[in-house]
């Protein structure tokens, strides 16, 4: 792998793959990315940015079937469709390919960027998951909520979106590890040694 590196991370709810994300950013010396994405579309279509947040990382099911899967390009400001949901993953999509050819090493979390940036060599896709029990206690500690029962309805109700949306735009299913170059249960491994594996992965790479 080129020291001109991308690592995307999709990861469950509440199994720290943001917090792994910033740790890979900061031992790395590589740009991070998550809901900064949201401002780049929004500056790059001239679409507001309330638009993309309204959609993202989730979808309506009822809107999308066959048709929503990326396949490339954008929707041009004199068509109808061109503030529709699949035109902001449009977008994201774009400014992600972007980010992937500046040359600049980067970590990309979320939106389905493992399948937007396809088969390229100096990309390392991870998918992050946890337990039950790691997530609840991951969600107390950053969001603040305690009640057991709160945090498992909204783990199970943010991990739904996910998949929602992975499968709308990508066709696949988002907890199939065969979309993936590693998979990590940060629950059992720690967030630290998640971010280990990670670099000796993109190092073994490099050789």
């Amino acid at each position: 792998m080129a020291d001109n590196f991308i690592i995307t991370i999709a990861r469950g709810y509440g199994s720290g793959g943001r917090t792994i994300g910033l740790k890979l950013s900061e031992r790395l010396g590589a740009e991070f990315y998550d809901k900064d994405l949201i401002r780049l579309a929004s500056d790059e279509s001239g679409i507001n940015e309330a638009l993309f947040g309204q959609s993202d990382e989730k979808t309506k099911s009822s809107v999308f079937g066959k048709t929503g899967v990326y396949k490339g390009g954008v929707i041009s400001p004199d068509k109808k469709a061109f503030t529709s949901e699949e035109n902001l993953f449009n977008y994201q999509a774009m400014v992600i390919k972007k980010l992937a050819e500046s040359g600049k090493p980067c970590i990309i979390v979320g939106r389905c960027a493992d399948f937007v940036l396809g088969c390229r060599e100096n990309v390392a896709r991870v998918f992050v998951y946890a337990d039950e029990e790691n997530c609840v206690k991951n969600v107390a500690d950053v969001k603040g909520i305690t009640d057991r029962k709160e945090a498992l309805k909204k783990i199970a109700a943010i991990d739904k979106e996910r998949a929602a949306y992975y499968k709308a735009h990508t066709g696949r299913e988002w907890i199939d590890a065969r979309n993936y170059d590693l998979s990590l249960n940060s629950g059992v491994l720690g967030f630290d040694k998640c971010v280990d594996i990670i670099i000796d992965y993109i190092n073994s790479r490099k050789n």
